[in-house]
């Protein structure tokens, strides 16, 4: 038998699109459960299976779009890339590729957070002008400035990470101005004197264009890491009202002279003073230059964020640490869906469109760190023991998100019980990709299982979510 063309045309066409419609049938699903006997585990559901009657329904709704995403990762601190510096290369460009690519067997981490100078998680001091100890001498000009200790490890990595990830997103963070530049003269405590504004708003300019040398482009900086907290090695103390006359005085307009496009990021502390950024937001001088708000969680409520956004909307939140780090709990192991709920849900349905956790890496005795005052629990992401790699809690707490989240997102509406608590209920964030697909990420940190029904326009499907379970959802 002969068919005609026009037969022959549909017989084609319905073949073409067959796997299409197939595929449209599917939801994927990574499954990180309570004891972790499954990793991110992909498994791929059939939509419109009939829903347990006990289920709780999430709506997801793409035509009520929140905060665009900016990306998902770590501080790449002064110790985690000594460490990875040291690991031969071929061990060192598998890691990197796990972590930063973004095919089906990587992390797709794309924003990493680097200290201005060291932070406590060095295995020493520094900032790029630094003067002998003990005397009265001060470089205004200045004329010591160099990069020559990140040069050793820092900058390679990162070039590195950026061949690997060339659109990665990075802020940078200071710990400590130079000693000469503080009130204690010492890199610990202390606060930055009036009269040198101008010299730290040019040492934080050469900074920007020092990386920028080396092509690491530097997309936005925070004032002060913890302005607050004046126990690390190093730290300064900058109260608000120091803040907001350095960045409307100094360093707002030094960055606009030098024609640098880096964004300036308020405060990046605890949820505990969303005060802090609301005091320099209210001044308008000094907020033109502001682009948003950072914050850690180790103290105050995460809705913090919230506030700061309903009180100044048109300026960014961005979540820019948190230590996550393995804990004993009722002699079981701490499950991923803690962290995912508290931190990556509580900071995406809080405006932020970041969310970095503290830190990429640390060896297997929490170091390297500065005495006195260094951190000497800080797990890392990875532990990395020469070219041995084990992976940490806060790595899939983080993949999770990054895996599946490219920069570019934007947060979209999902139903859930908003007086529930994380630690305790079941969560979730939902997100709309550039190629159009949808995310959701649920955490089931209730003591039970959770049949759940999820509803997102014609789309429809239902699974259940195992006590403790994470679970990322992509169609």
């Amino acid at each position: 038998m002969r068919l005609r063309p026009a037969v022959l045309s549909a017989i084609c066409l319905a073949l073409a699109l067959a796997p299409l419609t197939l595929h449209a049938q599917h939801v994927d699903v990574w499954r990180t459960n309570a004891d972790r006997s499954q990793l991110l585990t992909h498994q791929r559901l059939a939509k419109s299976v009939a829903p347990d009657a006990t289920a709780t329904t999430i709506v997801v709704d793409d035509t009520k779009p929140m905060q665009p995403i900016e990306g998902f990762g770590f501080a790449m601190t002064g110790g985690s890339a000594q460490l990875i510096h040291h690991m031969s290369p071929s061990a060192r460009r598998k890691l990197l590729h796990e972590l930063f690519r973004s095919d089906k067997d990587s992390m797709g981490i794309s924003y990493l957070r680097l200290s201005i100078g060291a932070s406590d998680m060095n295995d020493h001091v520094y900032t790029y002008d630094d003067l002998p100890p003990g005397q009265t001498q001060t470089d205004p000009a200045l004329d010591h400035f160099t990069l020559a200790e990140d040069e050793k490890d820092v900058i390679p990595v990162m070039k590195e990470v950026l061949s690997i990830a060339p659109n990665l997103h990075i802020l940078a963070s200071p710990w400590t101005a130079p000693a000469w530049m503080k009130t204690n003269d010492a890199v610990k405590g202390g606060t930055l004197k009036p009269e040198f504004y101008g010299t730290y708003a040019a040492y934080l300019v050469r900074y920007i264009r020092g990386m920028q040398a080396h092509g690491i482009p530097i997309d936005a900086i925070t004032m002060q890491n913890e302005p607050l907290n004046p126990k690390n090695t190093p730290s300064l103390v900058f109260e608000a009202d120091q803040e907001g006359a350095f960045l409307r005085d100094a360093l707002g307009p030094a960055l606009k002279q030098a024609g640098l496009k880096t964004k300036v990021v308020l405060f990046d502390h605890n949820c505990n003073h969303p005060d802090y950024p609301i005091t320099i937001l209210k001044d308008p001088k000094a907020a033109q230059y502001a682009a948003g708000s950072g914050f850690h969680l180790y103290e105050g409520e995460i809705s913090a964020l919230t506030e700061v956004h309903n009180a100044f909307p048109d300026k960014s939140l961005y979540f820019t640490e948190q230590m996550v780090i393995e804990e004993i709990h009722e002699g079981k192991q701490r499950p991923v869906s803690d962290p995912v709920a508290r931190v990556v849900i509580g900071a995406m349905r809080n405006w932020s469109r970041t969310v970095l956790l503290w830190n990429l890496a640390a060896d297997e005795h929490f170091g390297p760190h500065t005495d006195d005052g260094g951190c000497p629990v800080c797990q890392g992401a990875i532990t990395i023991e020469g070219d041995k790699v084990s992976r940490n809690i806060a790595l899939y707490t983080i993949a999770h998100a990054s895996k599946f989240v490219p920069p570019g997102s934007t947060r979209i509406a999902s139903s859930e019980d908003e007086s529930a608590k994380p630690e305790s209920s079941l969560s979730n964030v939902a997100w709309r990709r550039p190629d159009g697909k949808h995310v959701l990420l649920v955490a089931n940190n209730t003591k039970e299982s959770k049949p759940i029904k999820v509803e997102s326009g014609p789309s429809t499907f239902s699974t259940t979510i195992t006590a403790g379970e994470t679970a990322t959802f992509v169609w």
